[in-house]
C-alpha cells in the first residue's frame, strides 16, 4: 500500500488502492476552501493594513498564491503556532513594480486571479505555469483585460501562458475622470474564474465595473463565493443579476478571515460513505456554507443516502442500495468525477448533464473519465454535455490521471470497493489536499 516508488518522482509513482472491508465509521477534517482562500488572498494583498486569514489550505494551488501575492509585495508571514494561519500584510493596492515572472504552477486559478491583479500594478508582469497549464484557455480573461484598455501579449498562442500584462497602475486609475464604470463583455458559460478575477479587481476601476454577460452565467454559486468574500474585506457594493454584474468602486479593509472547510474536498469522504456503506461526518462544514459544492451531500440524499447537516457539520450515512439519478451538474462541475465513480455501484443508470465545459480543466473532465472508467468494466458513455454510467464493473485496473487532483481522488474511491485499482501520479492531489493518500488510509482504520 501507499506510494510505491518515492515522492517526487512524479509521474511514475504508483498508489495501489486497498479495497474497504467494513462499513465506514469516520469523522473526516478537510482542507481549508482552496477556492475561497484565493479570492480572500487578493482581497487581502489590495487591503490596506493586516488581515489574518486561518484554515488555510496547504495545497499547491494556494502555496502559488501566496508566492505571487508575495512577489507583488504583500507581506506574508505564517502564525508561529498554527501553520493554517496566514498573515497578509496588504500593499493598499500599490503592487510591486515590474518587471517580474510570476509562477503559477499548475494552478488554473491562480494563473487567472493573478493575471487580472497585475493589472493594477505598473510595468510589465510575465505570468507563466507548467507544462500542462499552458494549454489551458485563458482567452476569456485576456480578451476582457484588452477591452479594458490594458495591454495583454502572449509569450506563444494568444489566450494562454505564457503571458505578459503591463499594467496601468492604481494611481492611473484613480487619477481618471470617468465618472462611469469601465464595461466589459464576458460570456457568462465559461468559468466562473475568469469572471472571478474581473471582479475582485473591480473595486480598484475609475468608475467600478460592468461586467456585461454575453450568455446565461454558469457556475452561479462561485460567483456568489466572490461576492461573500469581497464583503467581508469591505467591497459591499456588487450587484449580480442574470445578465449584468456590477461592481461599485471603492476599498478593501484588511480583516480576520475564516475559511470554512472545502466542500469540493468534502465530496470525497461523504462520497466514500455512498460507496462502502457506513457514516462519515465532515466537521465544520455546515449548514451555512458560502459554497455551492456543499450540495453534493443531497445528490447523494436523492441516490439513497440518508443526509443530516447542522452548524457544526455534514454527517452522510448510507445503509441500503443506491439508485441512479438524471442530474444538471452545471452548478456543481468539479464533482463530476466524485459522481461518476458512485454511479457504478447504483441499481440504475445516471445521467450527468449539462458539464460539457468541464473538458478544458486540469484533465478533459468528460473525455478522459469516460476512458478510465472504461478500464475497470464500467459502462460510462461520453455525451456532449455529459456522461451515462450504468450499473456494474468488472475489476480493477491501473488508472491514469491525466495531472488532474479530482480524477486521482475519486479513482481511489473506486478502489475502495474494486479490487486493483492502481492510481498513476498519485501525488497529484497535493494540487488541493497533500495529506489525501493519508484520509483514504485512515478510512480502512489504518493509522
Amino acid at each position: 500500500m501507499g506510494l510505491v516508488n518515492p515522492a517526487g518522482a512524479r509521474p511514475n509513482t504508483v498508489y495501489q488502492v486497498q479495497p474497504v472491508g467494513h462499513r465506514l465509521d469516520a469523522i473526516v477534517s478537510v482542507p481549508g476552501s482552496k477556492s475561497i482562500a484565493n479570492r480572500a488572498l487578493v482581497c487581502a494583498t489590495l487591503a490596506d493594513g493586516m488581515s489574518r486569514l486561518s484554515h488555510v489550505p496547504g495545497g499547491d494551488d494556494t502555496a502559488a498564491m501566496l508566492d505571487c501575492v508575495a512577489l507583488l509585495g504583500a507581506g506574508v508571514g505564517a502564525d508561529s503556532h498554527d501553520a493554517s494561519v496566514v498573515h497578509i500584510h496588504g500593499t493598499g493596492a500599490v503592487l510591486r513594480p515590474g518587471p517580474m515572472l510570476l509562477p503559477t504552477q499548475l494552478a488554473g486559478t491562480t494563473s487567472r486571479f493573478v493575471t487580472a491583479l497585475c493589472a493594477l500594478g505598473s510595468g510589465h508582469y510575465d505570468i507563466d505555469g507548467l507544462p500542462p497549464l499552458r494549454a489551458r484557455p485563458m482567452g476569456p480573461l485576456h480578451d476582457a483585460l484588452v477591452s479594458l484598455g490594458i495591454a495583454v501579449a502572449p509569450g506563444e498562442a494568444w489566450g494562454h501562458l505564457p503571458v505578459t500584462v503591463e499594467g496601468l497602475g492604481v494611481d492611473h486609475a484613480r487619477r481618471s475622470h470617468a465618472t462611469s464604470a469601465a464595461v466589459v463583455r464576458v460570456p457568462g458559460d465559461i468559468s466562473s474564474q475568469y469572471i472571478t478575477a474581473l471582479m475582485l479587481i473591480g473595486p480598484y476601476l475609475a468608475g467600478g465595473l460592468r461586467i456585461e454577460l454575453t450568455t446565461a452565467l454558469i457556475s452561479r454559486p462561485y460567483i456568489g463565493i466572490t461576492v461573500a468574500v469581497m464583503a467581508s474585506f469591505g467591497a459591499t457594493d456588487v450587484d449580480v443579476s442574470e445578465t449584468v454584474i456590477t461592481v461599485g468602486p471603492g476599498r478593501y479593509s484588511a480583516f480576520d478571515y475564516a475559511i470554512e472547510p472545502d466542500a469540493s474536498s468534502a465530496s470525497y469522504p461523504l462520497a466514500a460513505a455512498a460507496v462502502c456503506g457506513g457514516r462519515v461526518r465532515v466537521p465544520d462544514l455546515g449548514a451555512t456554507s458560502l459554497q455551492g459544492d456543499a450540495a453534493f451531500a443531497d445528490v447523494l440524499a436523492s441516490m439513497g443516502c440518508s443526509v443530516h447537516r447542522d452548524d457544526t457539520g455534514t454527517s452522510v450515512e448510507c445503509s441500503r442500495p443506491l439508485h441512479g439519478i438524471t442530474i444538471d451538474m452545471a452548478n456543481l462541475s468539479d464533482l463530476v468525477p466524485t459522481l461518476a465513480v458512485v454511479a457504478p455501484f447504483a441499481t440504475t443508470p445516471t445521467v450527468i448533464t449539462g458539464v460539457g465545459f468541464i473538458r478544458s480543466k486540469e484533465s478533459d473532465r468528460l473525455g478522459d473519465l469516460a476512458a478510465e472508467l472504461r478500464k475497470c468494466g464500467i459502462d460510462a458513455v461520453e455525451r456532449e454535455d455529459g456522461l451515462r454510467i450504468a450499473p456494474g464493473f468488472s475489476g480493477g485496473a491501473a488508472l491514469d490521471t491525466h495531472h488532474d487532483h479530482r480524477l486521482a481522488m475519486a479513482f481511489a474511491l473506486l478502489g475502495m470497493r474494486i479490487p486493483g485499482v492502481r492510481v498513476h501520479d498519485p501525488d497529484v492531489v497535493s494540487k488541493s489536499w497533500p495529506d489525501f493518500w493519508m484520509m483514504i488510509a485512515s478510512l480502512r482504520g489504518e493509522q
